[in-house]
């Protein structure tokens, strides 16, 4: 039996308050019917004694509080989840929006989630294969990792994330899966995201969770929740390696500030909650992999870095949470280099887990620390040569300035359609060394040098 009330005394923005409640819980879902049959969804954002603080999903416009009942429905705002995911587009709050009629659940999963425990974690170690060299060569991504995107406005970061979602694999295994969710994206990002994932044939293996700009906020922190459920189904009930995608991360922040700015709270950092940490960390934790379970869930947050700003609470703090970062540079991007990974201050934490004999190649250690040391000299090379000019740089350092712009030009700038093995991506960093004379290859072992030099 479900609590009604018909005491809404307030409603500010999307909140509503309700006084003389009992038993209200934290997360709980609650329905506002109107005396015309017109009913909205909203969850508890706040309990205090007998009064119950309410965030409506929906617009409250043309809302009458004075006659409007609020019924307590007594659980958390749920998915229906089955295998029939795969395939499927919904919105933000979990309705389908591709035509094909409501999924048939097998099961309905609270989309707040339960903790982990840490000790049940097995620990990441396994090689997944995005077919972008700058990461798979570079900063490896290893199965059930955390490791974002830190983008800045204007930025390629979409059609990167769409490249990863299109190509992405775990070598030796057809159990596949790709969790897309958009946050607070334009109609014409959605369209691009739908539109690639279908002409490529990606959807087959793929969901997708769609939030635009114009939704309400509350559905902005409901969508990264829902496309984190459907993984956890799909990898801990069907066995399923997981890969989930969502973009953008600094639109979900900005939504949790809007609500924080309507309960009235008071400002953290640049007036965001002083919870957002232990908030994204909620959401950043879900990934992983659990012994004595096949499946597992990787997950790649993409954010916008407000200012260009690595020191933003957003970037900040989600530095803090995950195994590394991927950052974009606005320098490599203007001179149409694409995608534009700055290969240097990025970082997989990980990446020496998830390459070697039996993963990747045995090589592949050895040709990464040798192609990040020779870029970094190669730039250094460079900007000697920008201030004192050509004449002041010896053979060997005209060779590892040509060595970092070649490596520009075709490790970094490989394009949004190519899709390299990781085979053809250390035999193009071999390639690359070859520029250089063997005797500055000092950070490979000599017997590779003998067998790939």
């Amino acid at each position: 039996m479900y609590k009604e009330y018909k005491t809404i005394t307030d409603v500010v923005g999307p909140l509503m308050v309700i006084t003389g409640v009992e038993g209200a819980k934290y997360n709980e879902l609650v329905e506002i019917e109107q005396v015309s049959g017109e009913r909205y969804k909203a969850k508890v954002l706040e309990v205090d004694g007998d009064r119950a603080v309410v965030q409506l999903f929906e617009n409250t416009r043309g809302l009458n509080i004075s006659s409007s009942k609020a019924r307590f429905l007594g659980k958390g705002l749920e998915l229906g989840v089955s295998k029939d995911l795969l395939g499927r587009s919904f919105n933000g709050m979990g309705n389908p929006i591709d035509g094909g009629g409501k999924i048939l659940a097998s099961k309905n999963i609270d989309i707040n989630g339960s903790p982990l425990n840490p000790c049940a974690r097995d620990f990441p170690n396994e090689f997944i294969q995005t077919g972008v060299s700058a990461i798979d060569g570079l900063n490896t991504l290893v199965r059930g990792q955390k490791l974002p995107i830190f983008s800045a406005s204007g930025l390629p970061h979409a059609q990167l994330a769409a490249q990863i979602a299109r190509q992405a694999t775990v070598l030796n295994s057809d159990n596949f899966a790709v969790v897309f969710a958009a946050v607070g994206i334009t109609h014409e990002e959605a369209d691009y995201f739908i539109q690639d994932f279908n002409r490529t044939g990606t959807l087959e293996r793929a969901t997708l969770f769609i939030n635009l700009a114009s939704d309400p906020a509350i559905e902005r922190i409901a969508t990264p929740r829902m496309a984190l459920t459907a993984a956890e189904y799909l990898a801990y009930d069907l066995g399923m390696q997981v890969l989930v995608i969502i973009t953008d991360i600094t639109n979900y922040a900005e939504s949790l500030r809007e609500v924080s700015a309507a309960r009235k709270e008071i400002p953290g950092r640049r007036g965001y909650p002083g919870y957002m940490y232990t908030d994204l960390a909620s959401l950043y934790e879900r990934a992983g992999k659990i012994k004595g379970q096949p499946g597992s869930i990787t997950q790649i947050p993409i954010l916008t870095m407000p200012e260009d700003d690595k020191a933003h609470p957003i970037p900040d703090l989600t530095g803090y949470i995950t195994e590394g970062q991927i950052i974009l540079s606005r320098t490599l991007h203007q001179k149409n280099c694409v995608p534009p990974i700055d290969v240097l201050p990025s970082l997989s934490r990980l990446k020496d887990k998830g390459i070697g004999v039996g993963k990747t190649r045995e090589d592949h250690a050895d040709t990464m620390n040798q192609l990040f040391s020779c870029y970094a000299i190669g730039k250094e090379s460079k900007e000697l040569a920008a201030i004192l000019g050509d004449a002041a740089l010896t053979e060997t350092d005209r060779k590892f300035a040509i060595f970092a712009d070649e490596f520009e030009k075709q490790y970094i700038s490989q394009g949004f359609t190519t899709n390299r093995s990781i085979e053809e991506t250390l035999n193009l960093g071999w390639e690359l060394l070859r520029i250089l004379p063997k005797s500055e290859l000092k950070r490979v072992k000599q017997a590779l040098l003998d067998k790939y030099y």
